[in-house]
């Protein structure tokens, strides 16, 4: 097989790449060169947002089997990459979200769910869920809906992560000390491993399968307390969890998801919208997801082979809670 990847230096482009290199595919990354590309990909470099950014795609010769798109912003890049590429490509893959269901997107929605109002193609940037969709139709207007893919994908976790959830969490960890860990223990949570997602993507293009798919792990994969102590224990084991009951957090005014990364408090329309998606579609066709801990273990691998610190995103917002504040409500609760 022969794969483009329009992005591929960065978390989730950068899984497709190393996941296809491992299934001994021919591989071009087309990127900006900010990030090196992963050993063994031909690289092509160029800015999509850039008047004739494309022209080493353009004149680059040959046909790929498969074309893989991760942009987010502005679905001005996504139609001119996907026109450029109708005829020279077989299949495109647009990485969406799940956030272009019209929110909040009831427990169990299916890919059939009403979504919002894509951004026009000729505009600028508006907000992330717009965008997103206005990039699932641009693909779909190029290459059909017998041709594109859309890949759903909710909550990304893994090594290479750019957002910061999952290292702010093993970063907190590593303080020690006692940790503000949001209840209930039992909350399930929903999520895929980048690489779960990136296996899973090869293999839907091989299939030739087309349409939205909502790409995470099944209800109920893990849990929070599943996912914390993971991170406890990986670390080292010198951070104590205190778990905290919702009200008690909400009502020290810590915002769920930012503030306290993945956490979304049960019986919230953002619980229902983040970590109750139905998946059966994507599992019938192949979807595996690895256990938490995998997930957890190789990231703090990846963290510590980096130096502990992760890169983040400038574009997202800020992650994480501040210590004065999490010292705060522990003492509120006497749990220091």
């Amino acid at each position: 097989m022969r794969l483009l990847t329009l992005g591929g230096t960065e978390f989730a482009g950068r899984a497709v790449v190393e996941a296809a290199l491992g299934r001994g595919w021919e591989v071009t990354v087309f990127h900006r060169g900010r990030h090196e590309a992963p050993k063994g990909a031909r690289t092509l470099l160029g800015d999509r947002t850039a008047p004739d950014g494309l022209a080493a795609l353009d004149e680059e010769p040959g046909e790929w089997d498969v074309v893989v798109d991760t942009w987010s912003a502005a679905p001005r890049a996504v139609r001119d990459a996907a026109r450029l590429l109708r005829g020279r490509a077989g299949r495109y893959v647009y990485v969406s979200s799940c956030s272009v269901y019209t929110w909040a997107p009831p427990a169990g929605y299916t890919e059939r769910a009403p979504v919002v109002e894509g951004a026009r193609a000729d505009a600028g940037p508006t907000d992330y869920a717009r965008d997103k969709r206005g990039g699932e139709l641009a693909a779909v207007d190029a290459f059909g809906a017998d041709r594109s893919l859309l890949v759903r994908a909710g909550l990304l976790l893994g090594p290479y992560e750019n957002v910061g959830r999952l290292p702010w969490w093993l970063e907190r960890m590593a303080r020690g000390g006692p940790v503000l860990a949001p209840g209930p223990r039992d909350l399930p949570l929903q999520y895929v491993d980048v690489r779960d997602l990136a296996e899973w993507i090869l293999g839907a293009a091989q299939q030739g399968l087309s349409g939205p798919y909502n790409l995470m792990s099944p209800q109920g994969h893990t849990t929070m307390g599943g996912l914390l102590e993971a991170c406890a224990e990986v670390t080292g084991g010198a951070a104590e969890l205190r778990w905290t009951a919702p009200e008690v957090i909400l009502g020290a005014g810590v915002e769920p998801w930012t503030q306290l990364p993945v956490w979304v408090p049960p019986g919230s329309e953002g619980h229902d919208a983040l970590h109750s998606a139905d998946v059966s579609r994507a599992v019938a066709a192949g979807l595996r997801c690895r256990p938490v801990t995998g997930t957890v273990a190789d990231t703090w691998a990846w963290l510590k082979d980096i130096g502990g610190t992760a890169p983040r995103r400038p574009d997202r917002p800020a992650i994480g809670l501040d210590p004065e504040v999490e010292a705060k409500v522990l003492g509120a609760t006497g749990e220091v």
